[in-house]
């Protein structure tokens, strides 16, 4: 009884992976990364980060400037300062270094804060154009993410191009 059994469920796993073949399913694939280069919102959301951190970062350069500045006055300077002399102008060098550093990891963290909010709002409406264009031409699935992708079945220019045609998000 259980060898007829075993070739009733061979039978049945040869039909049903037969049925699985024959059935014609749409593979799509988007390649993500190129979406968050190159659309529209992507680059408008670049532009706005560049602009709200433009003047952080000028102050970041001035402060480097002034450390370099600073800095080389020690080492001109070190031969004829006395060695307390010497010993606070290398602490007050470098607690201002501490602070030059402290301020350059916040501004990174901000703006790194601020750049995955944008880019969250990017995807949000990129994943939204990738739902409308598989309901519209019948895909049963698409990917995001894998090593390799036939260009056959990439639609990563499709979602460009409805993101670039739809209004910006206010």
């Amino acid at each position: 009884m259980s060898y007829a059994r075993l070739i009733l469920f061979s039978l049945l796993a040869v039909v049903a992976t037969s049925s699985v073949a024959q059935a014609e399913g749409r593979v799509g694939y988007v390649n993500l990364e190129r979406i968050l280069r190159d659309s529209a919102p992507a680059v408008r959301a670049q532009k706005k980060l560049e602009l709200e951190f433009a003047k952080r970062d000028q102050e970041l350069g001035k402060f480097a400037d002034q450390l370099k500045q600073l800095q080389a006055t020690l080492e001109k300077n070190a031969v004829t300062m006395s060695e307390s002399e010497r010993t606070k102008r290398d602490r007050e060098f470098a607690d201002l270094n501490r602070e030059f550093q402290r301020k350059q990891r916040e501004a990174r963290e901000d703006f790194n804060q601020r750049r995955n909010e944008e880019l969250a709002g990017v995807i949000e409406r990129a994943n939204r154009a990738v739902k409308q264009i598989a309901e519209a031409e019948k895909y049963d699935v698409i990917f995001q993410e894998a090593v390799w992708a036939s260009p056959r079945i990439d639609i990563t220019d499709k979602v460009i191009r409805a993101l670039d045609d739809s209004k910006p998000a206010k």
